[in-house]
């Protein structure tokens, strides 16, 4: 059975034809995580079928092609069989699916092979991201790496363990401010951009993953951990649209606090 022109793995050496690198939301924008990055050497590159753009492998997002021709999400790269890539934002896919964009795109790369693509694809991706995201948070949980509540964040913070922070969507500024100083003080990094960022869950969908009341805060004290987190969190707003220019500049300030703890 033909694979579709996407699916090889492309030269290493060849250069990304993104351009600048673009936010991931999460902390560590560098190698260490697989965050969004320019630089092909971060992994096995695809091809995105809708953009032409290449990037690795582990920042896309996988379609896989079912026996029957169903196009569906797999976003943990497991499925086995066929699969195409794609970047895109949701609202981009939307577009896509909507114009027909992504059809073509598929009968292209699968020579017109007969396919059925959902309508709600979006809504389907977006759901499967964020149950990725929070079934990681509920592992690293139950491994030890995650601390939780305001005190012990605050104090893993200021003892310089704290190499990840997190926020619910819906958090006080003010909590997540105080913890953002106990860290750079930790970190002796004060006057720096290192701050936690704001998680595209609110404090109700943390508790639910976490199995804890009232989940407001987050901090991972292992590279690992964060490396683990920031790839699915990287992919998740970035396909929701909300990964900002205040996310990158908070992404590179905590790169250097998992490069150092990561070695």
């Amino acid at each position: 059975m033909r694979n579709p022109r996407n699916e090889p793995l492309t030269p290493k050496n060849r250069g990304s034809s993104r351009g600048p690198m673009r936010s991931t939301g999460a902390p560590a924008v560098a190698k260490r995580t697989a965050g969004r990055s320019n630089d092909a050497s971060d992994g096995p590159e695809r091809r995105c079928i809708l953009s032409g753009r290449h990037e690795s492998r582990d920042t896309m997002i996988r379609l896989a092609i079912s026996p029957d021709g169903d196009v569906l999400p797999d976003v943990l790269a497991r499925a086995p069989g066929r699969g195409a890539w794609i970047d895109v934002s949701r609202a981009e896919l939307d577009e896509a699916v909507a114009k027909g964009k992504l059809k073509g795109a598929l009968a292209r790369a699968f020579k017109g092979a007969p396919l059925t693509i959902p309508t709600d694809l979006g809504a389907r991706i977006e759901s499967a991201l964020t149950k990725a995201l929070a079934d990681r948070l509920g592992v690293e949980l139950r491994s030890g790496t995650m601390v939780l509540g305001t005190e012990k964040i605050a104090t893993a913070a200021r003892s310089g363990a704290v190499v990840f922070l997190a926020h619910a969507a819906d958090a006080a500024g003010d909590g997540a401010s105080k913890l953002a100083q106990a860290w750079r003080v930790g970190e002796m990094a004060e006057g720096t951009g290192l701050k936690g960022i704001i998680l595209p869950l609110d404090r109700a969908a943390l508790s639910v993953a976490l199995g804890r009341d009232n989940v407001v805060h987050l901090a991972l004290t292992d590279a690992g951990a964060a490396t683990r987190v920031a790839s699915l969190l990287g992919r998740l707003k970035h396909f929701l649209g909300c990964d900002t220019a205040d996310d990158a500049a908070a992404s590179t300030a905590a790169n250097d606090a998992i490069d150092t703890k990561g070695e």
